[in-house]
């Protein structure tokens, strides 16, 4: 169930209606290197040099000392700067014997203890000034200044930066979080339409009203209809409800707000309900519009449940979906549409009448569906005049609109890699086989256990020819493909609806004859019926339990059995029967394939040189399609 590509004219549209952000300036680098430019300069000035001042060591001031030379000291710490008495000369070419002389000086005192400096400072008569240790101004100002103005510059960098990457998202920025990030679409930028949505003729129908009333809502407000507020789409993954939802859009040439409701959640508490609210805004502005929101069991989820309490950011972005929905008024045509494929998991309150009014089952495709869904997507496949679509379409019930369009994609690659110029039937049957079963192994397997292979699937392939009501026989293989070892394929005439009871045993007597040949033959079983035990204990439990498909027992339901996944129910099912209802249960299907065992065994044994022919032949072959079985069991009869 999916859209023919009208060669890629979506995508171009949505890149052309991207928004370009301007180019801007570096001004922020520039900006940087101004700064330390200006520090620089700062420094320099504020040390207060004079050009009467010189540096000396400390052993010259202590000879100057001695001389008498030093008229006045200020100390602070240990720097030391004073006055000379007489000018100090200090040669600058010894060559041509020039010299300068200096008033100031400054030297730095060691930080080992000089205890006789105090003393002869005061014997010379030296003026002593003593002021504390003080930095400069600028140090301050780099402590206690510095880091602030780099956490604001950091900021102002981020928030540059995601405005320039939200401008091509409708609007970035620091504080941008709480922008919806919904998609929108318009008719020229997807072109779906009902059209190209193959099968799901019901859901079509349904949908059609609301296409209606958004082309023409003021028709159904004469007549008083109120406007319907959801629509929710229900069904397996696969099946079409993202196609649909968008040929809807396409089909009233609306604008369409496309989402995921993981989207909507973030780390932050708060962000998914302004998120909603302003897609709801956005939505109302450009009513008549669509929201399409998908995957919305992330975000509704029955609240207040499972272990640990609720998640407070997907139950406050519930809430607001709750609100937005409850808000619309009569003149908005705002219609949202969701999907999930986990409608039990819901939230109550958001499938109640007057949000999600309408609820819309989307099932797997039928035959005739499925044989127009693989007319769409062989479109642009040349095929070869033995491929017929109607067979293929045939054999492949379950498969949803996305597995088809795998399996036509897988028929082609295998084409290719044959060097083929036209996909045939061959191809499809691989390609099937593939998707189904698994791709062929190389197991390295030893005659015995290929013989015991052998007898186990010519068991299910003997039970099915010989019971009626079965599905008829389609191949046998020993290849081991993914996890089986062997497998017998089974094509179905038609798609079941309603299972009968005589149908449903025989399928468990089909089911058991690969176990049951095994006991005939080799007087033993092996672990290779794992799988068929287990399919056939829920085939009959669900026979007893759920449809009343057993004479002791009788026409009642008994709760047991059923898939719970912990997804915010209670952790434990409470039983509606007593203990000797449970035993009663119990016996009943052990002796229902009890029963059918017997039945299967004394089948295969009457019927021995027929399953012996047939295992013979899978040794040989490997494979037998059903005209190979066909003539082998009639050369038997």
């Amino acid at each position: 169930m999916m859209a023919k590509d009208p060669n890629n004219q979506s995508s171009k549209n949505e890149q052309k209606q991207q928004y370009n952000a301007p180019q801007r300036r570096p001004y922020g680098s520039y900006g940087f290197w101004i700064f330390i430019v200006a520090f620089i300069i700062i420094y320099y000035l504020s040390q207060n040099w004079d050009q009467e001042t010189t540096k000396i060591s400390y052993t010259r001031f202590k000879d100057q000392l001695q001389k008498n030379n030093i008229e006045e000291v200020t100390i602070r710490g240990q720097d030391i700067s004073g006055q000379f008495k007489a000018p100090y000369q200090v040669i600058t070419d010894s060559a041509e014997n020039k010299s300068k002389s200096y008033q100031y000086f400054n030297t730095f005192k060691p930080s080992l203890e000089d205890p006789e400096l105090l003393d002869m400072m005061e014997s010379k008569d030296v003026t002593i000034n003593a002021k504390a240790e003080k930095r400069p101004w600028f140090y301050t100002f780099l402590i206690y200044f510095l880091p602030w103005i780099l956490i604001i510059g950091f900021f102002f960098y981020v928030s540059q930066r995601m405005r320039g990457q939200g401008n091509q998202m409708m609007g970035g920025g620091l504080f941008s979080m709480g922008k919806s990030k919904a998609k929108r679409y318009t008719k020229e930028s997807t072109d779906t339409q009902y059209e190209h949505v193959a099968g799901l003729d019901n859901a079509k129908k349904d949908l059609q009203e609301i296409v209606e009333y958004l082309k023409e809502p003021s028709k159904f407000a004469a007549l008083g209809a109120d406007i319907p507020k959801g629509v929710l789409l229900v069904g397996p993954p696969g099946t079409g409800k993202t196609l649909l939802a968008r040929a809807t859009a396409g089909e009233a040439d609306v604008p369409f707000y496309s989402i995921s409701g993981s989207e909507f959640i973030e780390m932050f508490v708060g962000v998914g309900a302004s998120r909603v609210r302003d897609m709801f805004e956005n939505a109302k502005q450009e009513a008549p519009s669509i929201i399409f929101i998908d995957e919305i069991d992330s975000i509704g989820r029955a609240r207040g449940t499972g272990l640990g309490g609720g998640h407070d950011e997907r139950e406050q972005t519930l809430n607001q979906v709750l609100s937005e929905m409850d808000g619309f008024v009569s003149h908005q045509a705002t219609i949202v549409i969701a999907a999930t494929n986990r409608p039990d998991v819901l939230d109550p309150a958001l499938t109640r009448p007057g949000r999600f009014d309408r609820q819309i089952a989307l099932e797997l495709p039928h035959k005739e569906a499925r044989e127009a869904i693989l007319k769409i997507h062989t479109k642009n496949v040349p095929l070869h005049e033995n491929v017929k679509l109607s067979e293929i379409a045939a054999r492949t019930a379950g498969f949803s609109g996305a597995d088809l369009q795998n399996l036509v994609n897988e028929a082609a690659l295998m084409a290719g890699r044959k060097d083929k110029t036209k996909v045939d039937a061959e191809d499809f049957d691989h390609a099937r086989d593939k998707i189904i079963l698994g791709a062929e192994r190389e197991n390295v397997l030893t005659d015995d256990e290929k013989e015991t292979i052998a007898y186990h699937e010519s068991g299910h392939a003997l039970v099915t020819r010989l019971l009626p009501h079965t599905d008829p026989l389609q191949k046998v293989t020993i290849i081991p493909r993914g996890r089986a070892l062997g497998v017998t394929e089974q094509i179905p005439e038609r798609d079941r609806y309603n299972l009968k009871r005589s149908y449903l045993l025989n399928r468990i007597k089909v089911t058991l004859g690969g176990r049951e040949a095994e006991r005939l033959i080799f007087e033993e079983v092996s672990n290779g019926a794992a799988n068929d035990l287990k399919q056939v204990t829920q085939i009959v439990r669900q026979m007893v339990c759920h449809w009343g498909m057993s004479d002791k027992l009788g026409p009642v339901f008994f709760k047991q059995g059923e898939q719970h996944l912990f997804l915010g129910k209670e952790m434990a099912q409470q039983k509606d029967f007593s203990e000797h209802t449970a035993k009663l249960i119990d016996e009943e299907i052990r002796r229902i394939i009890t029963e059918a065992e017997e039945d299967t065994y004394q089948l295969l044994k009457d019927n021995r040189d027929k399953l012996d022919a047939l295992a013979q032949a899978l040794l040989k072959n490997e494979t037998l399609e059903k005209e190979e079985i066909d003539r082998i069991l009639q050369t038997k009869d």
